[in-house]
């Protein structure tokens, strides 16, 4: 497993925004599908209570059931829209600080009597809520890290249980209980990764074009949403560079598709290893590729582009120079509403370089020189 994967699966930094994005649907959607199943089921077993237990155990325990009830059924209708990871978080914990307050009133309540016959057996179920609890974090996916912040509570309710039982039960009774417990976190926080890791592998199939490992365009539609809104809201700059390598046509017809894919590969492997780690690549379509420059005006677009001109864009198959034309939009100087908008910008450039000649960049400030040859 690469490195950065298995960083990934521990820490929850470092996460592209559209994994985060899938992550957080995923959290959220599966939260408010348990809380609605819980709402449903937890007044339902309000029966076998009036049956099993007597006065007043009876209905103190409906009335921890009611309340948990609401509880389930507000967060079954809650962040329905939302796709934040930060919402993510608040459902799970939550999700769980729900039974686990529930567990913390019924269990010691139920302690307290003296109980036998069926009354018993369903008495010492209350005491296996915490194991459910935790054997549900395998529902999400999660990190290691999140899995053991949201376990941590479950335990500490468990350990205070045991505390405040040491007169009825012994040590090596709450040892063991509390011993299975933290097992069933650790499996469920691998399965958890198990998942996470899962979702990563398919979110990068569907997010990436397969022969020049780039971003495609659905999923770099989506990133440039994502940034023009970050960049609207904080007053940011934003660049846009839509670049088109040159006579790529005629690499296909006299060499093949195949010399013209080694060339893409190339140049979008150039363009990959010579941006900062914000910043994103796409593959347009085709010949078409879009470096989106989140935090840079047009000087520093035009800078970078310039260290990518500098550096080459690889070579043809007859041993000359790939060139491009390339078009520089921003989002502050260009007045764009939306991405759109700046792509557009940035488009009608990379034409209005195509026309000039080709092998030229329009729209960044400082201009760079033109019909300047890029060195393979």
């Amino acid at each position: 497993m690469p490195r950065d994967m298995l960083r990934e699966l521990i820490l929850p930094r470092g996460h592209a925004s559209l994994l985060a994005r899938r992550r957080a649907e995923m959290i959220i959607s599966r939260i408010r599908m348990i809380a609605g199943l819980f709402a449903i089921l937890t007044p339902l077993w309000i029966v076998i209570d009036l049956l099993v237990f007597s006065w007043p155990v009876t209905i103190l325990l409906v009335v921890g059931r009611i309340v948990t009830t609401i509880a389930f059924g507000v967060l079954a209708v809650s962040f329905r829209k939302s796709i934040r990871m930060r919402d993510a978080y608040r459902a799970l914990a939550y999700m769980f600080s729900i039974p686990t307050l529930f567990f913390m009133y019924s269990h010691p309540l139920l302690s307290h009597f003296d109980m036998a016959g069926p009354a018993a057996a369903i008495a010492a179920g209350y005491a296996f809520l915490p194991f459910v609890m935790v054997a549900g974090l395998s529902v999400f996916p999660l990190t290691a890290v999140e899995s053991a912040l949201f376990a941590m509570p479950v335990l500490a309710a468990e350990a205070l249980v045991a505390l405040l039982q040491l007169d009825m039960l012994n040590w090596s009774s709450h040892l063991g209980a509390f011993w299975l417990l933290f097992l069933i976190a650790t499996v469920a926080a691998l399965a958890g990764m198990s998942q996470l890791s899962f979702m990563m592998s398919l979110v990068r199939q569907a997010t990436h074009d397969g022969l020049t490992g780039c971003f495609s365009r659905t999923s770099g539609e989506e990133l440039l949403d994502i940034q023009f809104h970050i960049a609207s809201r904080s007053g940011a700059p934003l660049s846009v560079v839509f670049l088109d390598l040159d006579h790529f046509k005629k690499i296909n017809d006299t060499h093949g598709h195949d010399a013209g894919d080694r060339v893409l590969r190339k140049a979008a492997e150039t363009l990959r290893g010579n941006l900062r780690s914000g910043d994103i690549l796409l593959r347009w379509g085709g010949e078409e590729f879009v470096i989106v420059l989140p935090g840079a005006n047009g000087q520093t677009a035009a800078s970078a582009v310039a260290r990518l001109l500098k550096i080459g864009l690889g070579l043809r198959p007859d041993g000359s120079p790939v060139t491009a034309s390339i078009g520089i939009a921003e989002r502050l100087a260009d007045s764009a509403s939306t991405w759109h908008e700046l792509v557009e910008i940035a488009d009608q450039r990379m034409y209005e370089a195509k026309m000039g000649g080709r092998n030229r960049v329009v729209g960044c400030t400082p201009p760079l020189p033109q019909g300047a040859v890029v060195n393979g």
